[in-house]
């Protein structure tokens, strides 16, 4: 035998050749300490852990169970394996004596090192033992119930490998050579112990329902937006959310690992780098949100194994799926080309065979080598429900529909385009939608509507076959043409184009299809207001068909129809018109008279007759159409109804109200039954019909109706449809006539933000809602608002549509009317002027818009007081409708109105009353006698005979408005409550207070009930209360009231609103009744200055208050600041209105009475006979402003003792009184009153007498024993007797006086003092001395107190007391 021998320090055991057995003995092994219960998972607990509580509570209540074994299912980067992690962490702080072990189950070997890892950690005795079936001993040790209690999570169980029976190689044994066979599933040795508890971590839902039960299955979604918002957070320190982070968390699908993704690229390329930055990167194009998932994150608390990259995640189970599944593969391929959500299932379920490569043929990045075996048979449902298993998809609650994560569908797009697949899926889901895809028509729009948002994901797949081409082509114009039907008008326009331009190249301009798409897109830019893109498309469409096919084929009538609607929308009528004449002429003679086309060519150029206001041509077509419609379709025909409803729409704009309402009911009824209640026809005619009750004042069926159709439209169009927008403009347009101004403004800022959001901010939607939001706001005196809006529409409409547009002009019209409301005349001028020479150039002379321009200046005009121009104006207004629409077209008696308004300012009564009967009469025949313009009409005639003094015409015509305006529009309707405050206010200017003041309240209580206690009318209505409480000296009543309509006016309008100021002004002159001087000067002050900054210093609110101010002053005996308040007054109303005008002859009249009341008899009457001679010149010798003007200069010449002069003039007042405003009217009673001061002067005590008689009676008669102006007329008479040295009979009736106004009027109030001082002027003339010094002394007290010590007054009534108590004390001594 040779020897062997060993070099080195090898002293083992040396055997040669050995033909026997050797025996080999280990040292006897040392029993081990077991170890405390402890844990094996690899991670440390993460700090920055964001709790998901709802999953948390559902994992502790499931692992609770003993026994329990529970599976978290979800995509990759989910969150499963940090949920789990969290709670071995929560297991071993509530129970330390509970054992966890930490399984990797992704794979045989990494399964089989856990259970080694476990044993060694547990210090499993014989876990060293080389043959020894450590899956075994684990096991074993796990069934052990002394061992305690245990909780194992396997990580990443996601395939089924592990489940099935395979050999896994054991240790070779060195000595035997014999390897150690397994045949139990490995998963089988998880023991199933009422110790234990198991939790599961899978992607795949199938592999862990065979290991978990399915009521014990935990789906593990994308997070809440708060959670991921705490996620992104804690990882990039941040102390607060902001707006970036939350687009981004949900830009990122709220997915744990793209969230930690996103934190660690940009903490890692901080301060260079940021959230927004991250967000703008990402969602700049798909290429680079790629790329940026693509980023591995470094992540501490995520297995070295798995990526840290959630695209590679997903593509890691894809490629998964394509060996295991192909035909999923394939499937979800297809699948991602569409949008990600509502997946049809009856598009995707059929697909042919693709004959080139099979995606699981490609090569696999991630692959070992290894070929799969599994079954690949196409089956559907085994296909939909691998892919749920992996979370690929979910499937909708009605289980017809699919829905994918975003991320994936972005994911699966990279992965199909680096393997050059994407055409090949992009073919098959254009061929699929292009088979499935309807046209446009509302029968189809239930199938459109679900298909719509995978049309808008085919707009950016262009495929790359001409086959291919051609079908994306048609696709997008039946989307365009659905498109444009349901509001989407930016993505109709970009199909359209789309469409179009790969349609000319594959085909050529002039081809049928090619000109197809060409009329989308001139339709998507007609609706999108672009006009003059429209007509150029639209004339080339035309002009091709036109030579290709004839000028009579339908295809191109249909094109001159289309152009002409273009020309129509610009306001170009007579370009439309011949178009239109030329089309319906044609189809006539083609087609024939009563042929579908033929009718609907007839029904457009009624559409333009009535937008030209030529309404019985417009009616005279409409009934044509309806006819033949009737007999060749049936009167339940959809075109049939829709030409009633142009025909009631005609009668509508006539105000032929019943005629319009029996045709809506009419169409409405019968598309209820024919169409359903729902359909967008049956819902316009709705609309329609809500539309003349609101013309009526119908206001609650109006709204009824329209809430109905608001509803409908949301629930079957969409909130944001084109028809759903119009239906809440058209309920806020009844809030808004209803005065309910926030609910009206809540509406148009919904409608306006959703017009800019769904069409853009030119468009002519979104103009027309910001035009009515501003609209609001100039109703609420929101002056600033208004305008900022009006002019951002102008503008807009400017550049949109061109400066002469009707659109445009309609805004610069607006803009106007706000600088009107505001008081500045001249802005408002210089821009109706300008409306008005564009429209007379783009419109005509004639035009309704034209007209409506004029009469605007014409207004303008008439505000400012230039009677003349006005008049010019609106003269030519009514003469051109007069000829262009008839002498009994609303609009022609409307301009009569206006007319009859400026001749009613001028004084000019038989004009004004001859204008308004005509049109009364007019409007009764026409309308009916019912009609709101006739009530009207029959209202501005009461006030003509109101400001002439004819009360009991005045009154007849309004009691007669009132009972018919109850009767038709209802007791509580705001022009019913209009006509009582009419009413009340000629009872008012009569002095029948307590008739005034029931009506008022009336008004009061129905506002308040109808419309709100802070609505504008209610507080109209409480001011004119006020009011009368004013003029009956009832001061406290009267302050209450004014105080209530201030405080809510500055709540609810601001506190320099016009109509705030008004009120104040109000109680202001209520002070000022009461002799509350300062406390008037302090609220005048207030208001002159606000108005000075809010409206100007020229505005005339801020000269009507600084003359109120000047009143003040004046009754306070401040004559210097009054005339300085008061010539400024006069010298702005000279510049700004004029010389004549009644403001400024008003301010001269004031002025010349505080010339007087100084004893400056001169100036005084330069002053007063040029208010007198201006007056009869521009007003008429009998105008009441002129008589009133001859009677101040009256009262100069009486000042003066010219009594001759002033006695021919008081006659001469008094006589043309009596004739034109009759002998009891207030005015007349006023000048014979004059007359007997001025023969009582004269001494002439008998004529003196017999008027104050005269005046006394008739003033009791007709205003009451305790109206002040009764009151005044007694005393009056009094001082008669005084004179006379009938004493008995003067005391007799100043103690009348005197008691009567301390009830009345109070014991302070001036007019009481000086009933006081009468008497005590009666009692010193009849030797009562010592009873006429008291109460003299008395009243200098209450004067002191009431009027100050620097009054006139107080100061006369100081000087008589010293001189009657000298006397006295002479007398005595």
């Amino acid at each position: 035998m040779a020897s062997i021998s060993f070099r080195g320090k090898n002293e083992g055991l040396q055997v040669g050749n050995n033909h026997g057995a050797i025996e080999f003995h280990l040292p006897p092994v040392r029993p081990e300490t077991p170890p405390s219960p402890l844990s094996t998972v690899p991670f440390a607990r993460d700090p920055e852990f964001v709790s998901r509580d709802t999953l948390v509570h559902k994992i502790r209540d499931k692992c609770s169970v003993p026994g329990s074994r529970t599976a978290l299912v979800g995509l990759g980067g989910v969150g499963k394996s940090q949920l789990a992690i969290e709670y071995s962490y929560y297991v071993r702080s509530r129970s330390p004596a509970t054992w966890v072990f930490w399984v990797y189950a992704s794979n045989e070997a990494r399964f089989e090192q856990s259970f080694r890892d476990i044993a060694d950690q547990s210090k499993i005795p014989g876990r060293q033992d080389p043959k020894v079936n450590i899956f075994k001993l684990v096991e074993n040790w796990l069934r052990d119930e002394n061992r305690g209690k245990w909780l194992l999570i396997l990580d990443n169980v996601d395939n089924d490998r592990l489940l099935c029976p395979i050999s896994v190689a054991g240790k070779e044994d060195p000595i035997s050579s014999r390897t150690n066979a397994l045949t139990k599933p490995l998963l089988e040795y998880i023991p199933r112990s009422r110790n234990g508890s198991i939790i599961i971590t899978s992607r795949t839902r199938d592999v862990a329902l065979k290991m978990a039960g399915h009521k014990d299955l935990i789906e593990v979604k994308a997070m809440e937006e708060s959670e991921a918002l705490q996620l992104l957070q804690k990882k990039l320190d941040q102390p607060r959310r902001s707006k970036e982070s939350q687009q981004l968390v949900n830009a990122l699908e709220l997915m744990p690992l793209a969230v930690v993704q996103a934190a660690s690229y940009i903490r890692s390329r901080v301060p260079r780098y940021s959230i927004s930055r991250y967000l703008k990167d990402f969602q700049g194009s798909d290429r680079e949100a790629i790329k940026l998932l693509k980023t591995e994150a470094g992540h501490l608390y995520r297995d070295w194994e798995a990526k840290n990259s959630i695209v590679v995640t997903w593509q890691i189970s894809f490629d998964y799926i394509r060996q295991t599944k192909p035909s999923a593969a394939d499937l979800f391929s297809l699948m991602t080309l569409f949008d990600r959500q509502g997946i049809p299932e009856n598009l995707i379920r059929h697909q042919p065979k693709v004959n080139d490569i099979s995606i699981s043929e490609l090569p696999n990045e991630f692959d070992d080598g290894e070929t799969s075996e599994s079954d690949i048979g196409p089956d559907f449902e085994d296909d939909i429900a691998t892919l749920r298993d992996f979370s690929f998809i979910s499937v909708s609650e009605d289980n017809t529909s699919f829905t994918m994560h975003r991320l994936v569908q972005l994911a699966m797009h990279a992965w199909l385009k680096s393997h050059e697949q994407i055409n090949r899926y992009r073919e098959r889901f254009i061929g699929t939608l292009c088979d499935e895809f309807p046209t446009g028509e509302y029968e189809s729009w239930g199938r459109c509507r679900a298909l719509f948002p995978h049309v808008k994901s085919a707009i950016s797949q262009r495929p790359t076959s001409p086959e291919c081409l051609q079908q994306w082509a048609s696709l997008l114009y039946r989307g365009a043409w659905y498109a444009s039907q349901s509001g989407n008008f930016a993505d109709a326009r970009e199909m359209a184009a789309k469409s179009r331009n790969e349609r000319v190249i594959l085909l050529g301009e002039e081809h049928k299809e090619a000109l197809d798409s060409t009329g989308m897109l001139a339709t998507a830019y007609r609706l999108d207001g672009r006009w003059q893109e429209a007509e150029q498309l639209e004339a080339q469409v035309m002009e091709t068909r036109k030579t290709n096919l004839g000028e009579d084929h339908p295809d191109t009538l249909r094109s001159m129809a289309n152009l002409a609607s273009t020309y129509r929308n610009q306001g170009r009528w007579e370009e439309a018109e011949q178009l239109e004449v030329q089309v319906m002429e044609t189809s006539k003679t083609k087609p024939g008279e009563d042929h579908p086309d033929t009718l609907r060519s007839m029904a457009n150029l009624a559409s333009t007759y009535r937008n030209q206001g030529r309404w019985e041509e417009a009616e005279q077509l409409e009934v044509q159409v309806i006819e033949t419609r009737k007999t060749k379709l049936g009167e339940g025909h959809p075109d049939t109804l829709r030409s009633m409803a142009n025909l009631a729409s005609t009668y509508r704009n006539q105000g032929r109200w019943e005629e319009a309402e029996q045709l809506e009911v009419q169409v409405m009824e019968t598309s209820k039954t024919k169409l359903g209640e729902d359909h967008p026809d049956t819902l316009s005619s709705r609309a329609n019909l809500a539309s003349t009750y609101r013309n009526q004042g119908r206001w609650e069926e109006a709204e009824q109706l329209e809430v109905q159709v608001m509803e409908a439209s949301k629930t079957k169009l969409g909130e944001d449809h084109p028809d759903t927008l119009s239906s809440i403009a058209n309920l806020a347009s009844t809030y808004w006539n209803r005065g309910r101004w926030e609910e009206a403004e809540q509406l148009e800022v919904q409608v306006m933000e959703s017009c800019k959001s769904k069409f853009g901010k030119d468009h002519p939607a979104t103009l027309s809602s910001m035009a009515n939001l501003a609209s609001t706001y100039r109703n609420q005196g929101r002056w600033e608002e208004a305008e900022q809006l009006e002019v951002q529409v102008m503008e807009s409409c400017k550049s949109k549509f061109g400066k002469d547009h009707p659109d445009t002009l309609s805004s610069m019209a607006n803009l106007a009317s706000t600088y009107r409301n505001q008081g500045r005349w001249e802005e408002a001028e210089q821009l109706e002027v300008q409306v008005m020479e564009a429209s007379k150039t783009k419109l005509g002379e004639d035009h309704p818009d034209t007209l409506s321009s004029i009469a605007n200046l014409a207004s303008t005009y008439w505000n400012q007081g230039r009677w003349e121009e006005a008049e010019q104006l609106e003269v030519q207004v009514i003469e051109t409708r007069k000829t262009k629409l008839g002498e009994d077209h609303p609009n022609t008696l409307s301009s009569m109105a206006n007319l009859a308004s400026t001749y009613r300012n001028q004084g000019r009564w038989e004009e004004a009353e001859q204008l308004e009967v005509q049109v009364i009469e007019t409007r009764k025949t026409k309308l009916g006698e019912g009609h709101p313009d006739t009530l009207s009409s029959i209202a501005n005639l009461a006030s003509t005979y109101r400001n002439q003094g004819r009360w009991k015409e005045a009154e007849q015509l309004e009691v007669q408005a009132m009972e018919t305006r109850k009767t038709k529009l209802g007791e509580g309707h705001p022009d019913t409550l209009s006509s009582i405050a009419n009413l009340a206010s000629t009872y008012w200017n009569q002095g029948r207070w307590e008739e005034a003041e029931q009506l008022e309240v009336q008004v009061i209580e129905t506002c308040k009930t109808r419309f709100g206690k802070d609505h504008p009318d209610t507080l109209s209505s409480i001011a004119n209360l006020a009011s009368t409480y004013r003029n009956q000296g009832r001061w406290e009543e009267a302050e209450q009231l004014f105080v209530q309509v201030i405080e809510t006016r500055k709540t609810k309008l601001g506190e320099d609103h016009p109509d705030t100021l008004s009120s104040i002004a109000n109680l202001a002159s209520t002070y000022r009744n009461q002799g509350r001087w300062e406390k008037a000067q302090q609220l005048e002050v207030q208001v002159m200055e606000t108005s000075k900054t809010k409206l100007g210093e020229d505005h005339p609110d801020t000269l009507s208050s600084i003359a109120n101010l000047a009143s003040t002053y004046w009754n306070q005996g401040r004559w210097e600041k009054a005339e300085q308040l008061e010539v400024q007054v006069m010298e702005t109303c000279r510049l700004k209105l004029g010389e004549d005008h009644p403001d400024t002859l008003s301010s001269i009249a004031n002025l010349a009475s505080t010339y007087r009341n100084q004893g400056r008899w001169e100036e005084a009457e330069q002053l007063d006979v040029q208010v007198m001679e201006t007056s009869k010149r521009k007003l008429g010798e009998d105008h009441p402003d002129t008589l009133r003007s001859i009677a101040n200069l009256s009262s100069t010449y009486w000042n003066q003792g010219r009594w001759e002069e002033a006695e021919q003039l008081d006659v001469q007042v008094m006589e043309t009184s009596k004739r034109k405003l009759g002998e009891d009217h207030p005015d007349t009673l006023r000048s014979i009153a004059n007359l007997s001061s001025t023969y009582w002067n004269q001494g002439r005590w008998d004529e003196a007498e017999q008027l104050d008689v005269q005046v006394m009676e008739t003033r009791k008669t007709k205003l009451g024993e305790d109206h002040p102006d009764t009151l005044s007329s007694i005393a009056n008479l009094a001082s008669t007797y005084r004179n006379q040295g009938r004493w008995e009979e003067a005391e007799q009736l100043e103690v009348q006086v005197m008691e009567t106004s301390k009830t009345k009027l109070g014991e302070d109030h001036p007019d009481t003092l000086s009933s006081m001082a009468n008497l005590a002027f009666t009692w010193k003339s009849s030797a009562h001395d010592v009873e006429a010094i008291n109460l003299l002394r008395d009243c200098l007290t209450k004067q002191k107190q009431t009027l100050g010590l620097s009054h006139p007054t107080t100061l006369s009534t100081s000087q008589t007391l010293i001189e009657w108590e000298t006397e006295r004390l002479n007398m005595n001594a």
